[in-house]
């Protein structure tokens, strides 16, 4: 585990205790999504960050100044604190962590799902009603289209992989083959 990734997970339990304090888990939550989103979107934004040039009091004031009354309180104490010690490259891991840690607290579970095409939201609630009960959680789906499945579903929770793909299939198929020939 990298440094930045304990780093990030340390801010991330601190965010979280407070936001779970003040009952506002998931709110938080989408702020981090939208500022990260907003960051990783942005080059102008990414080149006013990293600039070595500006102080750091300079860019904890413009962030202030765009976010106060927008996000709520622990999240701007959190990234002024972030862009104070000259962590900013945290932002990210920041945002994964802190889903991590909620979604444990609460029961959930995120995973992504690859399909040849995009799942619309009947599909979606049946992926995650099924694997909810194998991952006893509540299962968030996110999406993934994969052109290079042949047909059927790969469902990734943690660090499970469920392949019900054909290619999956196929691959297991051919493996009990060889061994049934030794």
């Amino acid at each position: 585990m990298s440094q930045n990734t304990v780093a990030a997970k340390r801010y991330a339990r601190a965010l979280f205790e407070v936001a779970a304090q003040q009952q506002k888990g998931l709110e938080v939550e989408e702020e981090l999504r939208a500022i990260v989103s907003a960051i990783e979107g942005d080059g102008d934004i990414q080149k006013f960050i990293a600039t070595p040039n500006i102080p750091q009091s300079v860019k904890v004031n413009v962030l202030k100044q765009a976010l106060e009354g927008k996000v709520s309180q622990p999240v701007l104490s959190t990234l002024e604190l972030l862009l104070d010690k000259g962590r900013t490259e945290l932002f990210a891991e920041l945002l994964n962590s802190y889903v991590k840690i909620q979604g444990e607290a609460l029961g959930f579970a995120d995973a992504v799902v690859y399909s040849t095409y995009p799942l619309n939201d009947s599909e979606k609630e049946q992926v995650a009603a099924e694997f909810g009960t194998v991952a006893n959680k509540k299962i968030r789906v996110n999406n993934v289209v994969d052109k290079g499945l042949l047909g059927g579903l790969k469902v990734v929770i943690g660090d499970k992989l469920y392949d019900g793909s054909l290619a999956g299939k196929l691959e297991r198929l051919e493996k009990s083959f060889n061994r049934r020939a030794k």
